[in-house]
């Protein structure tokens, strides 16, 4: 140890004596939010935060056949008639696509960057800070083609929409390769002039639905 760094905690150990008083954390933290999961409020909040995070919300009841009529006339306005999905997608939410297809696994990134959209469902999502979680099973599809394609629609269903970060990773799995989305890819320089796209997909859509 060197002389200096010696001097160092030297002094820090003359600054703090002998008996040194042990600080006592509170350990009150909160684990859950006022709103229940899949409650009003809690669909609310998690629209509001997604929308104030420049991502498009469409809101429609239960159901696979009005999910699918949800994503085929977002994809439409967006000029977009094919998109790659996750493996788990079901068929209903693909049947108003023109030309869609299953990821296999077998795309590569290349492929990927040339595929106009991609469609997934999710695992949870967390109202309070405008987050969806996707966690690499079938329904939300390898981290890779939620990642290159320029366009994302990601199905939430509102049962699965809890208020606080805690709610949320009870509804986990901690192995699994978890993508935590808060809105489109964006990113600021130092003068904060904002570029969407940059790591991620520069378009959000989100149908939530139930």
């Amino acid at each position: 140890m060197s002389d200096a760094r010696e001097e160092v905690l030297a002094r820090v150990r003359g600054a703090l004596g002998d008996a040194s008083a042990v600080t006592s954390l509170p350990r009150g933290y909160r684990t859950r939010g006022e709103h229940a999961p899949g409650s009003t409020e809690a669909l609310e909040q998690l629209a509001d935060r997604l929308e104030d995070y420049r991502a498009r919300v469409l809101c429609v009841p239960a159901g696979d056949e009005v999910i699918g009529d949800a994503i085929a006339a977002a994809l439409s306005e967006l000029g977009i008639r094919e998109a790659i999905a996750a493996p788990g997608v079901p068929a209903d939410w693909l049947r108003g696509v023109p030309r869609a297809r299953t990821d296999d696994g077998s795309t590569t990134a290349r492929e990927l960057d040339r595929a106009s959209a991609v469609v997934t469902g999710s695992v949870t999502a967390v109202a309070e800070t405008g987050t969806i979680v996707l966690d690499g099973s079938p329904l939300c599809g390898r981290r890779a083609i939620t990642l290159v394609p320029d366009v994302h629609v990601c199905v939430v269903l509102a049962s699965d929409v809890v208020q606080t970060v805690p709610e949320g990773l009870r509804r986990v799995d901690p192995t699994r390769p978890l993508t935590l989305v808060s809105g489109p890819s964006a990113t600021s320089d130092i003068e904060l002039s904002r570029v969407e796209g940059v790591h991620g997909p520069r378009t959000l859509v989100v149908v939530l639905a139930g």
